[in-house]
């Protein structure tokens, strides 16, 4: 796998990868940018939520059309010296459905340890928590 990232002037990139598809990334206004495109640290955190969601969905595929509602919410935790790396990452499951919550843990363990090649790349400690149907339920 490659990306090229192009400078775009000020401190904006737009990064290709093989999939050919453009991702525009920019500082934060502390930082020279213009805050028109996210962070590469936002990116970061969104690549993480998008691969654990996508092993998590084919994990729950026969049970998908159970499934009415698949949120993820990721809040990341920084150092404060540079580099501000990622020490924590809380990922957030919040489904709507017909389904048990020891199957949407099972994905949920399965995707983290064995799939999801973005938590497999970070440093930081990644914690999960899941609220099915508007409860909290703890991992069976």
């Amino acid at each position: 796998m490659r990306i090229q990232a192009t400078w775009q002037g000020g401190r904006a990139f737009e990064a290709k990868g093989d999939s050919g598809f453009p991702m525009l990334m920019d500082a934060t206004e502390k930082y020279g940018g213009d805050s028109s495109a996210p962070t590469p640290t936002e990116m970061l955190l969104s690549a993480l939520a998008g691969c654990i969601g996508i092993d998590v969905t084919m994990i729950l595929k026969p049970h998908l059309d159970q499934i009415t509602k698949l949120d993820i919410t990721v809040d990341g935790e920084r150092k404060e010296e540079m580099p501000t790396a990622f020490t924590k990452a809380h990922i957030t499951f919040t489904i709507d459905g017909d389904i048990t919550a020891k199957k949407v843990w099972r994905a949920i363990k399965l995707g983290e340890e064995k799939y999801c090649a973005v938590s497999a790349s970070l440093k930081a400690e990644i914690t999960h928590s899941l609220i099915l149907n508007g409860e909290q339920v703890e991992e069976v």
